[in-house]
């Protein structure tokens, strides 16, 4: 029986990292895409995958990414993130630009590049991450939760369109996870990124990354539509139970 193949996007850090590692221990051999190249080659020898670099906000980087892999059998739409924090009054157009292209056009370009493979697999299975912030909007967040929102209307539009076909979709839908995240979204200020997990229990990448790999065990037949994933200590998107 052949090797089982996993594409991994945004796998440089966080989530898509954990997640490489927990299919590489489950026997796929992972291909794991980001632009940080430095890290995804420590990460693919760790793990004994592949690295290819992928930029999503590219057409020609994604079609270049997917001519570099051998087949997929299981997809993983982790590339994303947040810029800023700001009333829809004062938003920086470049930031929701930002956002829009890497959540949602990112998400387009990767899964419809490697549909067909997915289908020939004959078992495949379309991973997309997405957050809390694709279920209901929070102030001063718009850019990030109307991108998160249509990149959970695209996930799961797909479900319908591809019925009859042998790929299965799973939506994970991630509340307060401590990685980059926040550093990125606050331009490098770890001051203030620190703040968001302030005084909780925050989940890490590697719970995320152990709920992705249930997925990808469950037999043919099986297809969990939506996982909400959050803390014990948040009750949504704005609400925590905060100590000190």
């Amino acid at each position: 029986m052949s090797t089982r193949s996993a594409v991994v996007t945004g796998a440089s850090s966080g989530i898509g990292a954990a997640t490489a590692r927990k299919l590489a221990e489950m026997g796929y051999h992972v291909y794991v895409g980001a632009r940080r190249l430095d890290r995804l080659h420590r990460l693919a020898d760790e793990i004994g995958g592949t690295a290819v670099e992928l930029d999503v906000t590219s057409a020609e980087s994604v079609q270049s990414f997917a001519d570099a892999i051998d087949g997929v059998d299981v997809l993983v739409n982790n590339a994303g993130g947040a810029k800023g924090l700001a009333a829809v009054a004062d938003t920086d157009v470049d930031d929701w630009r930002w956002m829009w292209e890497t959540n949602v056009l990112g998400t387009l370009r990767v899964t419809k590049t490697l549909l067909p493979e997915l289908i020939a697999s004959g078992d495949g299975l379309i991973v997309t991450v997405t957050s809390i912030a694709a279920l209901t909007p929070y102030d001063y967040g718009a850019g990030y939760t109307s991108a998160k929102h249509a990149q959970g209307v695209l996930h799961r539009t797909l479900r319908g369109e591809l019925l009859g076909k042998p790929v299965r979709l799973t939506e994970i839908a991630p509340g307060a996870v401590e990685t980059e995240f926040s550093l990125v979204r606050f331009d490098g200020d770890a001051e203030r990124a620190a703040k968001v997990y302030a005084g909780i229990d925050p989940l890490v990448a590697e719970d995320i990354a152990d709920v992705i790999g249930f997925v990808a065990s469950r037999p043919k037949h099986v297809n969990l539509d939506q996982i909400v994933v959050k803390p014990r200590d948040q009750a949504d998107a704005g609400r925590f139970a905060r100590r000190g």
